[in-house]
């Protein structure tokens, strides 16, 4: 059990590292010049490009670049921006190049409002899904056993992002079931107010999935597209505005962190299946 373990960190941990290699690759070698990202339209002139490249580091070789950025993940790292230095402890996942911040800190703080809706959205779909599955199988062949199928592909036909801004525009903005939404802390503004801006993505999301089988990489997606209508400062939505920004700190971050959610689970899920079957072990 201990060599399966130590043998599916490993492997996780090079899908890691190819993760992190493919992001700088598709940063750096694609047909845009992140510096343009930070050059004003009408003041752009050549000289100014070129400073701000410099400002920013990336006029470094790119293997000097990732070397550092692998560095900083292991020991930590120190970064100039300006007069000013931004100490970064490990795990260190760069500072931004657009809002000058430890990415680290800066997406752990964002952490809560993902994590909140991923788990309302798991228990709803669990709820949700199980139980009408249950009740569909012990109605098979009934009205209601073809009223929930029904439904279910009537919800599965509509594209999420549709189906989550009806949602907001209906029943919050124009009819006003349901209160605002936002993510509101748990422990600093009480679990009322957090509980009220994130019940309609928690629904929303829930019975989403739970009327089809839904990967770890879709549900990400889902996750992120959910913050942003709702507007939900979560990990997703960061990234998302970091890739209009090319802000390849944060960028890099949000996918490795993706990327580790989706191993480690996995991870997780291969370990209780080698336990239960001890044939997974040998292959």
């Amino acid at each position: 059990m201990f060599g399966y373990i130590v043998r599916r960190v490993i492997s996780g941990l090079l899908v890691l590292l190819v993760v992190s290699m493919a992001v700088f690759a598709l940063f750096f070698y694609g047909p845009a010049n992140p510096a343009l990202a930070y050059c004003p339209e009408t003041r752009c002139t050549p000289q100014r490009l070129d400073a701000i490249t410099k400002q920013l580091g990336l006029d470094r070789p790119v293997a000097e670049q990732y070397g550092e950025y692998m560095k900083g993940i292991v020991a930590g790292n120190d970064f100039k921006a300006g007069a000013i230095t931004i100490k970064c402890d490990a795990p260190c996942l760069g500072v931004s190049f657009k809002l000058r911040v430890n990415v680290t800190h800066y997406l752990l703080e964002r952490f809560p409002a993902t994590l909140s809706v991923a788990l309302g959205g798991a228990v709803i779909f669990l709820v949700v899904g199980v139980s009408s599955g249950i009740f569909a199988a012990r109605r098979r062949g009934q009205l209601a056993d073809k009223g929930i199928v029904g439904v279910s592909l009537i919800i599965n036909a509509v594209p999420y992002y549709l189906l989550a801004l009806l949602a907001y525009l209906l029943l919050i903005s124009k009819w006003g079931i349901f209160p605002e939404s936002g993510y509101h802390g748990l422990f600093t503004e009480g679990p009322v107010a957090w509980f009220k801006g994130l019940i309609l993505a928690w629904l929303v999301v829930g019975i989403s999935s739970s009327t089809q089988y839904a990967r770890f990489s879709r549900g990400s997606m889902i996750e992120s597209i959910t913050e942003r209508i709702f507007d939900i400062q979560g990990i997703g939505l960061t990234g998302l505005q970091a890739i209009g920004t090319k802000d390849l700190p944060i960028i890099s971050a949000t996918v490795l962190l993706g990327a580790a959610f989706i191993v480690v689970a996995n991870l997780f899920v291969d370990i209780i299946y080698s336990v239960i079957d001890p044939r997974v072990r040998l292959s």
